[in-house]
């Protein structure tokens, strides 16, 4: 009797542990919180230029629709949020029926794509109004599901090897069976900018074709099995009839099809897409739980878990399974860890990179250990905009050495800093110093010599330099030479014209420029603010608080400038930081009236509901730093200013504890009281130290504003 109680109850525990680990699996799916619709449409700068495929955490696989052309087929590489038209290889596209016409550029061949959904891991599709497609990936392979019409006898896929999102004239297809194919392309240009990286793939499906053939141009030709050059690719038809689902998979590698072929083995050896799509959110759930978030509203928990997951989009995995990849110098390279690749650091610096650090401090450090790699093999000097292994050269500054700075800050330090403090020193110090072709840092000698350049590019020097000092003082031990960089740290000064008021250009005899000159991206009254390490020192060349605090009420009057609007932009990098300055003059009330405007009216979950480029997950993670109420405001510092949090419970997971967050609210925005591990705050600056082991804070939150909370002890400014 005994005996059978013991099983009822041993059966009984089973069968509710059972129950509780589906409870557990399905409370933390967070893949499928994620919309990746979110900022897959808009006009012009207010658009997230967002694919909405799949693709796996820092993967070298993006299989999606590009956002620059829906009807150019599903393509095996994208940036998420760059803001020109670039990569594209290899599209693909399930067509009803045998080929009568060559598909020329696929675009002209008008295949409509209707019904898109997506997850972290997994997109689908309805293609020609009838066949169903589903994409996977794992880290270096995509897989397709493709589903015919009942009423379909024959079914075709194409596959476009000239191909891409910009003109490219090399590319090269072979079919070596009936199932198989794998070839190479270039990789065209960006923002008009050539990028000569070269990719190379080896596809399979799980049937023979009943017909293949190749196309260039206009020209079909049946039962050839070489295709190259522009607009060109090659097909496959299947007999349907019988067996409707289609399925196919292809392996990339930017070294060689050989690697491409062992990338496809190592990852993706069968044909169970299921399971690699499981795979690949499980990924993806491992990931997006290192931040838990609880609210009352599910629309906004949609959206954090989107943006996050945009943050963990880039830098992409760039070498293979065998630790080769290609390297900046276009050698073949082996690596110890994986090679990364995609340094959109003109915008990462601000936001992504301590993000990644937090979180992921070994991978962080991969992506340090890349950058010295690629510097070292291009010249010796960082580079500021990385597409595949080349340098594109976009954007301005010396970016690359506040990430690194700021990737140490946030805890990535494994490895040693001292190459890297080199590297940045080449760039900071050697007018005319390279990454490939593109000069580090243009104007360098005028810059050193007469302590000004052009503004907006000096500040942006001026940041990189207050994040070197930061790092040979921290990283290396090098407390003199820190001391030389804190000094060019200081020139922003120069750039003040007491009778105007603002900073701005000077000409090389000193001679101001007008007002509005040599301000990328942006305005004056934007890049005003762009002394983060000295926001003291800014407000009182001005004045003092009250003349900062009425510059930042106008500013604030709208949220929504172009390039050239004089007002805050919370689609634009140069504006993300400025909210936050309110701390420091003594109303932290008011950055968290604006903060909480920013979330509510620049963002939502519609297809067009960011307000701007993500630029590689630049703006997913200013939105989760946002949400959790915590920013890294100075460049090569670890620790946060603080605004509301928007939910009520958050965990951030690290390495080595947890940070609590408890007391946020949708509708009381405003703190009135702050608890540190149980003890009063009153500060609107945590130190990275105090929560880098893990930490509690408590909020108390109202809906009226707190005029005296956050008002004694000011943020850090460094003189």
């Amino acid at each position: 009797m005994k005996y059978k109680f013991f099983c009822v109850l041993l059966f009984a525990s089973v069968l509710m542990s059972g129950k509780v680990a589906k409870a557990q699996v399905a409370a933390t799916d967070y893949a499928h919180q994620v919309n990746t619709l979110i900022g897959t449409k808009g006009v012009g700068l207010a658009s997230g230029y967002l694919y909405p495929g799949a693709t796996y955490p820092f993967g070298m696989v993006q299989f999606t629709p590009s956002y620059f052309s829906k009807r150019s087929g599903f393509v095996i590489n994208q940036l998420s949020g760059a803001g020109c038209e670039h990569m594209g290889n290899f599209p693909t596209f399930p067509v009803k029926g045998k080929l009568k016409m060559s598909p020329n550029n696929i675009l002209d061949y008008r295949i409509n794509v209707t019904e898109e959904k997506g997850h972290a891991g997994y997109y689908e599709a309805t293609v020609q109004e009838s066949i169903k497609a589903q994409l996977t990936v794992t880290e270096r392979t995509g897989m397709a599901h493709y589903e015919y019409p009942e009423d379909q006898q024959f079914g075709t896929v194409i596959i476009g090897g000239g191909i891409s999102a910009t003109p490219i004239k090399q590319a090269a297809i072979v079919i070596t069976a009936p199932n198989r194919c794998e070839g190479y392309a270039e990789g065209g240009n960006f923002c008009g900018l050539n990028t000569p990286y070269k990719v190379y793939f080896a596809a399979e499906f799980d049937t023979d074709a009943l017909e293949f053939g190749i196309w260039k141009r206009d020209e079909l030709k049946p039962n050839t099995t070489f295709a190259e050059g522009e607009y060109s690719g090659v097909y496959f038809t299947f007999d349907v009839n019988k067996k409707k689902n289609i399925q196919y998979k292809i392996g990339v590698s930017y070294v060689s099809v050989e690697n491409a072929k062992e990338n496809l083995k190592a990852e993706n050896s069968g044909w169970n897409f299921a399971q690699i799509q499981n795979q690949a959110e499980t990924k993806w759930n491992h990931y997006l739980g290192m931040i838990e978030v609880e609210g009352t509203n599910p629309d906004r928990t949609t959206q954090f878990y989107t943006h996050l997951y945009r943050s963990f989009v880039h830098p992409n995995v760039c070498s293979d399974v065998n630790g080769e990849y290609m390297g900046a110098d276009f050698r073949v390279h082996k690596s110890r860890s994986k090679h990364y690749t995609s340094f959109s650091n003109w915008d990462t610096y601000r936001t992504q990179i301590q993000l990644l650090a937090m979180l992921d401090p070994e991978v962080t450090s991969d992506i340090v250990i890349s950058h010295q790699l690629f510097a070292e093999q291009s010249g010796g000097s960082f580079p500021r905009w990385v597409m595949a292994n080349i340098e594109t050269g976009v954007m301005q500054g010396d970016p690359s050495s506040i990430l690194v700075s700021n990737a140490y800050a946030f805890g990535a330090r494994n490895y040693d800093p001292k190459p890297l403090f080199k590297i940045m020193r080449k760039g900071a110090e050697e007018p005319g110093a390279k990454s490939q072709n593109e000069e580090t840092r243009p104007g360098l000698k005028q810059y050193l010599e007469k302590g000004y350049y052009n503004a907006s590019i000096q500040l942006e020097y001026t940041s990189a330099d207050f994040a070197i000092g930061q790092f040979a003082l921290h990283a290396v031990g090098d407390e003199f030479a820190s001391w030389r960089y804190f000094h060019f740290a200081r020139s922003w000064k120069n750039l003040y014209n007491p009778e105007t008021g603002w900073l701005q250009s000077r000409h090389p005899d000193g001679s101001w420029k007008s007002l509005g000159e040599d301000f990328r991206e942006s305005t004056y009254k934007n890049y005003f603010w762009m002394v983060p390490y000295n926001i003291a020192g800014l407000v009182d060349i001005i004045g003092g608080k009250a003349e900062a605090e009425k510059r930042l009420d106008e500013f604030f009057n709208r949220l929504d400038a172009g390039y050239n609007d004089a007002w805050f932009a919370s689609g634009n990098e140069p504006s993300f930081h400025i909210p936050w300055v309110y701390n420091w003059i003594g109303r932290p009330y008011k950055a968290q009236e604006v903060i909480n405007r920013v979330l509510n009216e620049q963002y939502s979950s519609k297809i067009d509901g960011l307000p701007g480029n993500d630029d590689l997950g630049t703006m997913g993670a200013w939105y989760v730093f946002a949400c959790i109420g915590l920013y890294p405001e100075i460049p090569g510092v670890g620790g946060f200013t603080v605004n509301t949090p928007i939910f009520s419970s958050v965990k951030v997971h690290l390495k080595k504890g947890d940070i609590v967050i408890k007391g946020g609210s949708e509708k009381n925005i405003y703190i009135h009281s702050m608890r540190l591990n149980g003890k009063p705050y009153d500060s609107t600056w945590i130190d990275w130290d105090e929560l880098s082991n893990g930490a509690t804070i408590d909020y108390g939150t109202s809906s009226k504003p707190d005029t005296k909370w956050g008002t004694k002890i000011l943020p850090p400014s460094f003189p």
